[in-house]
């Protein structure tokens, strides 16, 4: 469901009524005489529905996190903040981009349409900009020929999968963050159709330019996440915000704050 389309078309619908009322029905009704219902549920609910509308359009959207594709940084569970207007004001619905501010950087966590199905929304970790070379062989991550730089740490114990991950903590464009890898997962990713192009795929992983006006996204999880080694890159107009802040989780009560 398109709860931005939704929320657009109770908008549109509330307003029309409360204009129509102001323009027309209330001339022809006693000045005793009450609203019909269908007239004031519109009139109370615009207002309301005006202020999330434009909220969630140009500032922030909650996001739930259905996946362990981010994990260790997100969870599933995690209710979410994403920023709308860091990466240019978009219009609700279309989100076309109108009004150009910041590109996403290296290092983001960046939630955006997924290209096989618009419908969906996917959060993943910004990796290659336009025109960068990504290379990701033997599980090593290497952009325009310089290795990104990781740590190994402590293990991660998952009590989701009740096992442990290797964990590192890795640097990519000036941001640290966990990652991690599992010994028993294959190196190598087997790509869609649509990874295909600028692509090359090997026993070892694969080697990828990043085309203009698109962006190469990972998992924190690498060995666990369907990104852009799978199904190609995010283009400009499918992004929907950078995510930012944790304010729920369920689960996890102690989950709240920032995170990168």
């Amino acid at each position: 469901m398109n709860f931005a389309l939704f929320l657009f078309v109770l908008l549109v619908v509330t307003g029309g009524v409360w204009l129509l009322d102001l323009g027309v029905l209330r001339k022809h009704r006693r000045s005793d005489a009450r609203q019909p219902w269908w007239v004031e549920y519109s009139i109370s609910f615009f207002p309301v529905i005006l202020i999330v509308f434009l909220l969630r359009s140009f500032l922030v959207e909650p996001f739930k996190i259905p996946s362990s594709s981010m994990v260790p940084t997100l969870l599933v569970g995690d209710f979410i903040l994403v920023n709308k207007f860091t990466y240019g004001i978009r219009l609700p619905v279309i989100n076309r981009k109108v009004v150009p501010l910041n590109e996403p950087a290296r290092g983001d966590v960046m939630v955006f349409r997924y290209p096989e199905d618009p419908s969906l929304d996917y959060i993943k970790r910004v990796v290659g900009l336009p025109g960068d070379k990504v290379e990701y062989r033997n599980k090593r991550l290497t952009i325009n020929g310089r290795p990104v730089a990781v740590r190994q740490i402590d293990d991660y114990l998952s009590r989701e999968r009740m096992q442990f991950s290797r964990r590192y903590i890795e640097t990519l464009g000036g941001v640290e963050h966990e990652i991690l890898l599992e010994d028993d997962a294959p190196a190598a990713v087997l790509p869609t159709r649509a990874a295909g192009g600028n692509c090359n795929y090997n026993t070892s992983g694969l080697t990828c330019t990043v085309p203009p006006g698109h962006y190469f996204v990972m998992g924190d999880n690498r060995d666990n996440s369907s990104d852009s080694r799978v199904w190609g890159f995010v283009p400009d107009e499918n992004i929907v915000g950078r995510a930012f802040f944790i304010w729920l989780n369920l689960g996890e009560l102690g989950r709240f704050g920032s995170f990168r």
